[in-house]
């Protein structure tokens, strides 16, 4: 059992605990987060340190999962997943027994039903924080990045992914993502959003980052995490740039294993390095860690994640970041291969790190942290470095001085407001990028092929779209004036399924094929070539990575969208129509299929109407 002693019992009352920090706050809530504290603010917050328990300290380090729609009365279910997982019933619990510093929110831990409930339940766990002795405000985080990754679902406004933003190429269109988004998220009290994604992806079979990523031209890449950044810190949201030292030349995923970057240091300076530069110029809140191997920065075979030279060498001295500094989960595969999960957390301690997100298990990683304290591994001094930065970035977010998770008339002024959604719109439109077209196939005409067969992949939507994207294309297609049908053949579509389809395509005029991360050997190759026989009019739509398209070497009309929620989805059925001109240009380069070696379509490539 942990130590949960507090010594002092009596509970200060939320004014109370405002009127300690008075002064500080009106100092610190300016939006961006390059604003240097005073001698002034920085001795409330020693002040603040100075009367912490170990047990607290020890707390704040932690940012942590917990079930339930509510921090007080959640459903049976998720209380007992936290028993089980957490040995506490509800958010409340947690944190009065372990007075964590930070909670991130999940889909699946029933955490972000609608709006107004995340508002109540970011409430809910301010005032549960403020009600214990010392309380402090949360940092209440999420992984918003949109695109392929977004926690939050509609009504909320969601944008294209990062990939699609690099196609767009306008740093107006990623500040006003990270404006747009960082008022609702708020607007519904989450503070801290683990985005943008920093990493520069230059490895087509990246299974992790892929359209995660703006690009693989570094210096773009580090212009709209710039430019996101500032969108983020003008609503007053911590943004977090990841996955440091780069995580985008990678054929493994470090959820499930445990990857190894072979970059020269010279390479890292020139490719890696560039956005986190950027992103550290520009004043970033936050950067996450990432469970990688990379020997040219650290030969001992330790993750990124574990390692002093690359967080405390290269990001604190050689990059001059003195933010706060998270991991990634504790719980992914990439940073549990080599150590037990009770040397984890001390070690990336030790490492430079600042926040401890998501441990597998809160009892064993913050004992842990304890017990190093109390044996001389890890001092208190080293402890309150952590913990005075996090409570910087507290306080420069307004939080000691307004903490409340949300009200529900911020959240219906706020929350996917019809102008917020156009924005996103007009977004995405500049995003969809048209890599083929000969014979002038596109755009289809409701006046000369009106009835639309649509095909093709349907991946389990982003949270919180209409999806599937077969459905949602053929919907938008039909608004646009066609009869459009959707005919779903899977990622892996069956000898059946395809024949199915090129059946149906018979009684249409077009067909539109939707395609998912097509390899060499998948049967979505074998669906196009067949559709293609048909003799119908044929365009694919890859709704996810753009390197789909070097494995239809004859197809005649191609585009890509680079995600498959909604917003991207309908901005591409507006192009496929001739609603809009297209207008993205490749952020990647794509290979040649049969020689990766040859590049088919370089950076910059896209066609128009």
């Amino acid at each position: 059992m942990h130590d949960t002693s507090t010594g002092n019992t009596a509970r200060p009352s939320r004014r109370a605990v405002l009127a300690a920090t008075a002064g500080l706050t009106a100092a610190l809530t300016v939006p961006t987060a390059a604003r240097a504290a005073t001698p002034g603010d920085e001795s409330r917050l020693r002040a603040l340190v100075s009367r912490m328990t170990l047990q607290e300290k020890v707390g704040q380090l932690f940012v942590m999962r917990v079930y339930g729609h509510s921090a007080t009365d959640p459903d049976q279910a998720d209380i007992d997943a936290n028993l089980k997982e957490i040995g506490v019933r509800t958010a409340a619990e947690l944190i009065a027994r372990y007075r964590v510093g930070g909670i991130i929110y999940f889909t699946w831990a029933h955490n972000t039903r609608d709006p107004h409930q995340i508002a109540g339940l970011s409430d809910g766990i301010q005032q549960a924080s403020l009600d214990q002795p010392r309380g402090l405000p949360v940092l209440i985080a999420t992984d918003q990045e949109h695109g392929a990754v977004c926690r939050v679902g509609k009504p909320a406004t969601l944008f294209p992914g990062a990939m699609a933003i690099g196609a767009g190429g306008s740093r107006a269109d990623a500040h006003t993502l990270g404006r747009i988004s960082g008022a609702e998220l708020r607007a519904m009290g989450i503070n801290q959003d683990y985005s943008p994604d920093a990493d520069v992806n230059v490895n087509p079979a990246n299974p992790v980052i892929g359209v995660r990523s703006f690009g693989a031209d570094p210096d773009a890449v580090a212009a709209l995490v710039a430019a996101e950044v500032k969108g983020y810190q003008a609503s007053r949201v911590a943004a977090t740039a990841k996955h440091f030292p780069g995580h985008g030349d990678t054929a493994t995923d470090s959820h499930t294993g445990f990857p190894v970057i072979t970059h020269s240091r010279e390479v890292w300076e020139k490719l890696d390095a560039v956005p986190f530069r950027a992103a550290i110029a520009a004043g970033i809140d936050c950067v996450m860690t990432a469970h990688i191997q990379f020997p040219a920065l650290d030969d001992s075979g330790d993750p990124a994640t574990l390692s002093r030279p690359i967080l405390s060498g290269i990001l604190r001295g050689e990059l001059g970041y003195d933010g706060v500094v998270i991991t990634d989960s504790l719980g992914m595969e990439g940073v549990r291969t080599k150590y037990g999960d009770d040397r984890v957390p001390v070690l990336a301690l030790k490492a430079g790190v600042d926040q401890l997100l998501n441990p597998p298990s809160l009892d064993v990683a913050w004992n842990a942290v304890l017990k190093a304290v109390q044996d001389g591994e890890l001092t208190e001094a080293r402890l309150d470095e952590s913990i005075l930065r996090i409570l910087r970035l507290k306080a420069r977010l307004g939080l000691f001085d307004d903490t409340r998770g949300g009200r529900p008339g911020g959240v219906d002024r706020t929350v996917g407001t019809r102008a917020h959604l156009a924005a996103a719109d007009r977004i995405a439109e500049r995003t969809t990028t048209l890599l083929v077209n000969e014979d002038h196939t596109l755009p289809f005409s409701p006046h000369t092929v009106p009835r639309l067969l649509v095909v093709g992949a349907d991946p389990a939507s982003p949270s919180g779209t209409d999806g599937p994207p077969t459905a949602v294309l053929a919907a938008a297609l039909t608004e646009l004036g066609f009869t459009a049908t959707a005919l779903p053949t899977g990622t892996a579509p069956s000898a059946t399924a395809i024949a199915r389809a090129v059946t149906a395509a018979q009684d249409a005029d077009a067909v539109v094929v939707a395609t998912y991360n097509v390899t060499a050997g998948n049967a979505q190759r074998t669906l196009v070539e067949r559709l293609s026989s048909t003799g119908r009019p044929l365009a694919a739509l890859a709704v996810r990575n753009p390197y789909d398209v070097a494995q239809f070497p004859a197809i005649k009309a191609c585009l890509t969208s680079y995600g498959w929620t909604d917003v991207e989805v309908r901005a591409a059925a507006r192009v496929i129509a001739g609603q809009v001109t297209p207008r993205g240009r490749l952020p990647v380069p794509v290979q040649r299929a049969d020689d990766p070696t040859q590049v088919l379509y370089p950076i910059g490539h896209g066609l128009t109407y």
